[in-house]
C-alpha cells in the first residue's frame, strides 16, 4: 500500500505528553485514534474529551499536580484515556503490569504512594490483598465510575466486569481548562515498575520530556504516518508498548486497535485479516514461534528443499516465497514489524532479511524511555541494534583492548530521572560523568553500528579468563527443532544448560512411560538424558570451543518469564 506523507504538521506545540491528544485532535479530529475487538471506538476528538474529562474528575475528586495515580488494566481504548487523563490533570501515572500479582499490586501501590487507582473489572480480583491507606479514589476503567472503598477493601459492582461502556463527552459539559495542560517537561510523568530477570522490581521515573523527546526521535528510525494501523499486543504498562506503540501512533495521527486475549495464531487470523495493520511491535518470541512452527517445516519438508536451502541462491529465493506468505498471513500491507524486549534469534533473523520481511530491531530498557537505537526495514544488519537515534551519545566503557567489548552506556534526554525512593541504587547505575550503565556488553561496529553480546549480570568467566555470553549458546539451542526455550548458567564450575523440550517432543518420548513404566520416574530420566545428549553433540559441534555445554538437563515446566518473554534468570541459579 502507499503511503503518502502527511506528517509535516509541527510538534512545536507539544511541549508534554498532554499536549499529544490537543495536537492530535485539532489536526485529525474525527479520525479513528483507538479501536477494539468489541467494537469501542475513539476519534481524536473523543480520545481528547475523553482525556480531558478524566482529567477534571481526577481533579473534582482532590487529584493534585505530583499526586500518583495507578493504572492497573489490560489493553484497551480506556487505558490511554486513563493515562493522558492523568497527565492532563498534571499528576504521575503509575502504570502495573497485569501480569503481577496481588501482593504486588499492593506494594507498588504502597510504595508509589498512590492516591488514586485506575482498575478494570477484569483484574479487579488482584486488589483482594486490600488497599494500602494511601489510595483514596478507585475508578471502575471499564465505565469510569467512582467505586466504593470499605476498610481497604474495594466493593465489587452489581454490573458484568470487563464490559466496556465507551466514555463520551460533550464539550459544553467541561469546566475551563486553562488549570489543565500546565506540566512542565522535567515533571515526572511516569513511575514504572519493571519486571525484570533479575527479581527486584524498581520504580524508574520518567519525565515528559523523557518520553516525548523519545517518541519524536523515533522518527530518525522509521517514520510513522496518519495512515497507519497499529496492532497493539504489548502490555501498554510496559514502557516499550506505552512509547512506541502508544504515544508514537497518537502524535501522528495513526490508528491502534487493542486485542483482548493472547496472541495465538487463530485467535489473531480474522482480526489480522480484518484489520490488515502498517505496524505492529512484538516481541522475538512471537515471530520465532511462527516461524519454527509454520515456515521452517514448509521450508524443509523434503529432502530436496532442504538440498535448495543449503545453496544462497535458492534460499533466498524461497525465503523471499515464504515472507510474501508471512506478510499475507498478518494482513497484507505490513510495513513495519517492530521487533524489541529481547535479543532475536539469529536463524529466524538471516530468514527475515533474505525473506526481504520488513521487520525491524529496537534497542532499549525502561530506563532510557525505551529506545536508544534502531534500524528501520530497509536498513537492517544481521546480529546488530542498529544505530544510535539522534540526540542520544552511547559510549564503550572498558572497552576489551582486543575485542573492543565493554559495557554500554548511554546519555541523552530519554535517559530516566532515576529510581523512586532509591538513591543509592540510582547512584550505581549512573557513571560519574552522568551516563546510564546499561548492563549490556557489546561493541560499536562500523558506521556506528551496536552489536550486542549479552548482560554483564550473566556474563561466565571461562576457566581461561575468556568471556562466555549464555544467550549466545542458548541461541544454538533454540534453533534445535525439539527445542522450546533454554537457559544456560555456570554450576559447580560447568556449564550447564536447561533445556525445555517441545509438546510433541515431550509426547513422542515420555507419554508411553506413564502406562508401560512401573517405575516411571527412573524411565523418564533415562530417556531425557538420551535425548539430551544427543542434543548437547549437536549443540557443541556450533558454538566455540570455551563455550562447548557439559551437561543438559531436562526442564519439565516452561520457564517462568517477564512480560516481554524474557526468562526470568534469577529463579533457576
Amino acid at each position: 500500500m502507499e503511503m503518502s506523507n502527511m506528517n509535516s504538521i509541527s510538534w512545536e506545540g507539544v511541549l508534554n505528553l498532554a499536549h499529544v491528544l490537543k495536537h492530535s485532535a485539532q489536526n485529525y479530529p474525527s479520525k479513528t485514534a483507538l479501536t477494539s475487538v468489541d467494537g469501542t471506538t475513539y476519534n481524536y476528538r473523543e480520545l481528547e474529551l475523553a482525556a480531558r474529562y478524566t482529567a477534571t474528575l481526577l481533579r473534582s475528586s482532590g487529584i493534585s499536580a505530583g499526586d500518583r495515580v495507578a493504572i492497573l488494566s489490560e489493553n484497551s481504548p480506556q487505558w490511554p484515556i486513563a493515562y493522558f487523563g492523568t497527565l492532563t490533570a498534571g499528576a504521575t501515572t503509575v502504570p502495573i503490569l497485569p501480569d503481577f500479582q496481588g501482593p504486588d499490586v499492593k506494594s507498588i501501590l504502597e510504595h508509589a504512594e498512590a492516591k488514586t487507582l485506575f482498575v478494570s473489572g477484569k483484574l479487579l480480583p488482584k486488589l483482594t490483598e486490600g488497599l494500602p491507606k494511601s489510595v483514596e479514589l478507585v475508578i471502575n476503567l471499564d465505565n469510569f465510575k467512582i467505586m466504593e472503598i470499605d476498610s481497604g477493601k474495594v466493593i465489587q459492582p452489581e454490573e458484568t466486569p470487563g464490559k466496556l461502556v465507551k466514555l463520551e463527552v460533550m464539550p459544553n459539559t467541561l469546566p475551563d481548562e486553562k488549570s489543565l495542560y500546565g506540566a512542565a517537561s522535567d515533571d515526572l510523568a511516569a513511575i514504572i515498575y519493571t519486571s525484570g530477570t533479575t527479581g527486584r522490581s524498581k520504580g524508574v521515573m520518567l519525565t515528559h520530556h523523557n518520553i516525548l523527546s523519545n517518541a519524536k526521535q523515533s522518527r530518525t528510525v522509521h517514520e510513522v504516518v496518519s495512515e497507519d494501523r497499529f496492532l497493539s499486543m504489548l502490555p501498554l504498562a510496559h514502557t516499550y508498548e506505552c512509547t512506541m506503540g502508544m504515544v508514537v501512533p497518537l502524535l501522528n495521527g495513526a490508528t491502534v486497535h487493542y486485542i483482548d486475549k493472547a496472541p495465538t495464531a487463530s485467535y489473531l487470523t480474522p482480526i489480522l485479516q480484518k484489520l490488515s495493520p502498517t505496524t505492529m511491535m512484538t516481541v522475538p518470541m512471537i515471530i520465532e514461534k511462527i516461524y519454527r512452527s509454520k515456515v521452517r517445516p514448509a521450508l524443509t519438508k523434503s529432502p530436496l528443499l532442504r538440498f535448495l536451502m543449503k545453496i544462497g541462491f535458492t534460499r533466498k529465493v524461497l525465503s523471499r516465497a515464504a515472507a510474501r506468505k508471512l506478510i499475507t498471513f498478518f494482513g497484507g500491507e505490513l510495513r513495519f514489524f517492530g521487533v524489541g524486549g529481547a535479543p532475536l534469534a539469529p536463524d529466524v533473523e538471516k530468514f527475515l532479511i533474505e525473506g526481504g520481511f520488513p521487520y525491524a530491531i529496537g534497542y532499549g530498557l525502561t530506563e532510557t524511555s525505551p529506545m536508544v537505537a534502531g534500524f528501520g526495514p530497509s536498513d537492517a544488519v544481521y546480529k546488530s541494534v542498529g544505530t544510535v537515534m539522534e540526540g542520544i551519545t552511547v559510549r564503550i566503557d572498558n572497552p576489551d583492548p582486543v575485542t573492543k567489548e565493554g559495557e554500554i552506556v548511554v546519555d541523552g534526554p530519554n535517559v530516566m530521572k532515576g529510581y523512586y525512593k532509591d538513591e543509592e541504587k540510582t547512584r550505581e547505575v549512573f557513571t560519574p560523568d552522568g551516563f546510564f550503565r546499561t548492563g549490556d556488553l557489546g561493541y560499536i561496529g562500523k558506521n556506528g553500528i551496536i552489536y550486542i553480546r549479552g548482560r554483564s549480570k550473566n556474563m561466565i568467566l571461562g576457566p581461561n579468563g575468556e568471556n562466555i555470553y549464555p544467550e549466545e549458546i542458548e541461541a544454538v539451542i533454540n534453533s534445535k527443532d525439539i527445542v522450546s526455550e533454554s537457559l544456560v548458567m555456570e554450576y559447580k564450575g560447568k556449564l550447564v544448560a536447561r533445556v525445555h523440550l517441545k509438546v510433541e517432543v515431550m509426547e513422542e518420548h515420555f507419554n508411553h512411560l506413564k502406562e508401560n513404566a512401573a517405575d516411571f520416574q527412573h524411565q523418564l530420566q533415562a530417556k531425557a538424558d538420551e535425548v539430551l545428549d544427543e542434543l548437547m553433540i549437536q549443540v557443541n559441534q556450533h558454538v566455540a570451543r570455551n563455550s562447548r555445554l557439559q551437561l543438559m538437563i531436562l526442564q519439565v515446566q516452561p520457564f517462568e518469564k517477564t512480560p516481554t518473554q524474557k526468562i526470568k534468570r534469577f529463579l533457576y541459579h
